[in-house]
């Protein structure tokens, strides 16, 4: 879930991978089919390039870098044990497994430095920054309270360490600048947000304290502004964490994907918070359906219901509450304990032709028209 103006979203399925982009406007323009892949259970793509990452359930240890575009392998790496979590910008890409992070060059897929002995962090919990100059990687510090360990992935040394919450952590996210980092607890009722790397206290919201609960995703909007965050209990609260001066010429956009395939788009009102409009839905699996402007609220079974609230630091404040829509084991190659991944070697001539730098390198598209 997130809050954005334009957005290519990637995902994995049985024996697919598909690629929807979302245009300024908010409409699907295309849907890219790969057909007889193996089972996919991690996917991430580097912005709008054509380098992805899979992981397969059929070899759930072995990471395969792709160019989507032409449909070539790059290069692999095996890891001594399950990757729970594959984070990428264009200077780095991030390995987790449940006590260790190994992390990439991306320009040639060696492995830089491997962070070892992490906590036991079996959700693969950890968040990359996207910008950069400020490239850091957050995880957790310990497995008992909210501690969040930042490294520096330039320079390859640790940056601080954040005592956040009581309670262990349960979502991390950084914002497009990479000098705010977003945390949640697994109580769920307090989200905080930090100046990175000095570790300070620059927000704190309650989205409730009737309850714990658990939270989903975080995920700042582009320009910094507001923070979203996602709940197991079907709502989404929306913050302001700056005060809006001017009157924002575009519409801010939350961008739902839920677990019924759909992802649904919602205007918000940066001013007053208030009801947000649910603006189009649009099927995430490839079929033929086509992407629908307007969508009956009746038609769902529960609603999302979101919060907005202002800035604050250590308060909060409450707007009018916004509602919307409802949203085995695989043989392990041998690896070497100095790094502790091993892999194939990065084809030049595949390495060299991805534009790492280039947003505007997509694979060709299958039009879904009426």
């Amino acid at each position: 879930m997130h809050l954005v103006y334009c957005l290519s979203l990637f995902l994995g399925g049985l024996s697919c991978l598909y690629l929807s982009l979302v245009e300024s406007d908010c409409w699907i323009c295309g849907v890219h089919v790969e057909a007889d892949t193996e089972d996919v259970c991690i996917v991430e793509r580097l912005f709008s390039s054509s380098l992805v990452a899979i992981v397969s359930l059929k070899a759930p240890r072995k990471l395969k870098v792709c160019h989507f575009k032409k449909g070539t392998e790059i290069c692999n790496y095996s890891y001594s044990n399950t990757i729970l979590a594959v984070k990428l910008n264009r200077q780095r890409l991030i390995v987790c497994l449940e006590e260790s992070l190994y992390i990439h060059n991306i320009r040639d897929m060696k492995v830089l430095h491997t962070i070892r002995e992490t906590p036991p962090n079996p959700a693969g919990l950890c968040a990359l920054s996207i910008n950069n100059d400020n490239c850091y990687l957050a995880y957790p510090g310990s497995a008992t309270i909210g501690e969040v360990q930042v490294f520096d992935t330039i320079n390859l040394r640790a940056a601080n360490m954040i005592p956040a919450h009581d309670s262990p952590l349960a979502a991390l996210a950084f914002d497009s600048s990479g000098t705010k980092l977003a945390t949640a607890s697994e109580k769920g009722t307090v989200i905080r947000v930090f100046s990175i790397p000095e570790g300070q206290k620059l927000f704190e919201f309650r989205r409730g304290v009737k309850r714990c609960v658990s939270i989903c995703s975080l995920a700042f909007s582009m320009d910094g502004m507001f923070l979203s965050a996602s709940s197991n209990t079907e709502t989404v609260h929306i913050f302001k964490l700056e005060t809006v001066k001017e009157k924002i010429q575009k519409i801010p956009r939350l961008l739902v994907g839920a677990s019924d395939g759909y992802l649904y788009m919602y205007n918000l009102d940066p001013q007053e918070g208030g009801e947000c409009a649910l603006m189009r839905q649009h099927r995430l699996d490839g079929s033929m359906e086509t992407t629908s402007e307007i969508v009956d609220s009746a038609s769902h079974d529960c609603p999302l219901v979101t919060q907005t609230y202002g800035a604050a630091k250590g308060a909060y404040v409450p707007s009018s509450p916004t509602r919307l829509g409802k949203g085995q084991d695989a043989n392990l190659e041998a690896y070497t304990e100095d790094l502790g991944a091993v892999g194939g070697m990065c084809l030049e001539d595949e390495a060299s032709a991805l534009r790492l730098d280039e947003d505007s390198e997509h694979p060709p598209m299958i039009l879904r028209t009426d």
